[in-house]
């Protein structure tokens, strides 16, 4: 299976090393041309959300991603990949990609002071959860699945091709978060 991973800016390089240890290929999308190679889904991952945002508009990449998702590309979003991907952030209806019927509150947690890990369960299995100036849900349209609560905030939902984690699963060495993307990228 062929993953692209948004490479702009963020914790990438991480997400590329759990899909290879699930014998699966990232490769990094830098660049709107690596849109046009052949992939069975996309990973988001954590980072700056306002930078990443501005970085998709100036190498024209945000609609071209939003289409692809849209039309079916399985998409998993970590953090910062979460508010790319929710329809609303905050009290506004501001949004980056938009495609995903959730409201999300950015660095809900705090500073990074207030980062934090958690073990709670994830798609029927307890994993580690590291939060790191981590957004959460403030609400869900009536097409997502909430995945996973911690402290009664909503921190993953899925909704049809789109997955989408406050947390960093990436950073923890386990892959199930990965492994429930990849079964979905193999059903499309």
């Amino acid at each position: 299976m062929n993953i692209g991973v948004l490479a702009v800016q963020g914790a990438f390089a991480e997400h590329i090393i759990t899909l290879e240890k699930l014998d699966a290929t990232g490769f990094e999308i830098r660049k709107k041309a690596d849109l046009a190679r052949t992939f069975d889904g996309i990973i988001l991952p954590g980072g700056e959300s306002t930078v990443m945002g501005k970085l998709l508009t100036e190498l024209s990449m945000l609609d071209l991603l939003r289409d692809l998702i849209k039309n079916g590309m399985p998409v998993l979003g970590t953090c910062a990949g979460m508010i790319l991907l929710a329809k609303r952030i905050g009290n506004t209806e501001a949004s980056y990609l938009g495609t995903m019927d959730i409201a999300v509150k950015r660095n809900a947690y705090g500073r990074q002071l207030g980062s934090f890990n958690a073990f709670e369960e994830y798609g029927g299995t307890k994993i580690k959860m590291p939060f790191i100036r981590a957004p959460y849900i403030e609400s869900v349209g009536s097409g997502v699945e909430i995945m996973s609560v911690v402290d009664g905030n909503i921190v993953a939902a899925k909704q049809d091709n789109q997955i989408a984690v406050s947390f960093h699963p990436e950073l923890t060495g386990e892959t199930h978060v990965h492994k429930k993307f990849l079964e979905l990228a193999g059903k499309q």
